[in-house]
């Protein structure tokens, strides 16, 4: 036989290809149809009221995946039960007829009860041609690729529904798609996705912008890194935010450093923490440096770098013993970054720093994390003690 491939559009709905197969031999004919696009974001129901003869004429695209009700009859065509046809509501019936009809003589043959039965079920569906009274089509399709003509497109159609709906993710393995185990929300798109805002720099207050970032770190919570580039003078700056509350406890953190590898760990200090290194008689209060999000060698590049630019303590005004004791201890920093040994401990009482483990899931021989109960001054600092947040519940009505 010969099968012929056609891509048409259907006005007003999509690309199709419409295949047709003929046999020169036994006459025997047969046409098919195809989406030429993609799976739809949705799935499709359309609702016909059938009221006349005209209304059996409206084209119809059926594809393999879609189902055809007639409610008043209790008839449906279920899904992957046919090939996908370009045809008419009447063809639709006529085809219906056709598929019971085929086994008629067999089955009078075995059980003429079962028979009579679909012999008047045929009898039933083709009296549905007449439109002797009026009934209602439904075309559910999960893929979105299904058609029911509109003849007064573009104005809308009294006599027709069009329900977009989204798929359940039994349609969607149906169709062969990936089930998502839960629905996108707006913290999963930004993600993916950079935030840019105008502001001003901070150095030179040219206009400029601030990209945000919202990041999950891992075995800990999201952050939200900012960071801000002028291009009138160049100055380059970068924070981080925690992106969640502040814990119920505090957290201290203790690193000791015994291998140059451990520079490389990443470091995520918030703006409430402090910073310690017992060796080097060094303490960095809170607030200094800001939030910041690096590794260790980063950090320890930062507090060097805090020290050498400060003129009040390397400057023109400083004085040779403490000019000598800040040299010392610039040599000192840069020991631990090479191969002495000391303690790193960073103190956040708002429970929101982390200090990468190398061995997650596992516990890090050399890292030890202890959970605290904040003092009043560390509440008084975060300004937890006069945060109220029970008692803004609805009273009940005072009856006035």
């Amino acid at each position: 036989g010969v099968t012929r491939l056609l891509l048409t559009r259907i006005p007003f709905f999509k690309e199709i290809i419409v295949s047709s197969f003929s046999c020169a031999s036994c006459s025997w004919s047969n046409t098919e149809i195809q989406s030429a696009g993609r799976i739809q974001e949705q799935g499709v129901r359309y609702t016909l009221a059938v009221t006349s003869r005209q209304d059996m004429n409206r084209e119809v695209v059926k594809t393999d995946c879609a189902s055809a009700r007639i409610p008043e009859l209790d008839f449906e065509i279920p899904a992957f039960s046919q090939k996908g046809v370009l045809t008419t509501i009447e063809g639709i019936i006529d085809r219906a007829v056709a598929g019971l009809e085929q086994d008629q003589p067999a089955r009078r043959a075995m059980d003429k009860e079962v028979a009579r039965k679909i012999d008047e079920f045929i009898g039933k569906l083709r009296q549905l041609k007449e439109v002797n009274s009026p009934f209602t089509f439904i075309l559910d399709d999960p893929s979105g690729n299904s058609f029911v003509e509109n003849p007064h497109a573009p104005q809308r159609d009294e006599a027709l529904v069009v329900t977009h709906y989204r798929r359940s993710p039994q349609q969607a393995a149906v169709l062969g798609l990936e089930v998502d185990a839960k629905l996108p929300d707006a913290a999963e798109d930004l993600r993916d996705e950079v935030l840019q805002f105008n502001t001003n720099c901070p150095e030179c207050n040219a206009p400029a912008s601030t990209n945000m970032k919202l990041v999950q770190i891992p075995h800990f919570k999201e952050v939200i890194i900012m960071a801000t580039n002028c291009d009138s003078c160049g100055h380059r700056t970068n924070e981080v935010k925690s992106g969640g509350a502040i814990e119920p406890q505090g957290t201290r953190i203790t690193l000791r450093i015994t291998d140059p590898s451990d520079m490389t760990r990443d470091i995520l200090k918030s703006e409430t923490c402090s910073v310690e290194i017992p060796e080097l008689e060094f303490e960095l209060g809170m607030g200094a440096l800001g939030g910041k999000f690096t590794t260790l060698e980063g950090l320890l590049k930062d507090i060097r770098d805090l020290v050498e630019k400060n003129p009040f303590t390397l400057g023109d005004s400083s004085t040779p013993s403490r000019t000598g004791k800040l040299q010392e201890f610039i040599g000192k920093l840069q020991d631990v970054k090479g191969k002495a040994q000391a303690h790193f401990i960073m103190d956040d009482p708002a429970g929101n720093s982390y200090l990468q483990n190398v061995y997650a899931p596992e516990e890090d021989p050399e890292l030890r994390v202890q959970r605290y109960e904040r003092s009043f001054e560390q509440n008084e600092e975060l300004g937890l003690n006069d945060m109220r947040t029970e008692g803004y519940e609805p009273g009940p009505a005072s009856g006035r």
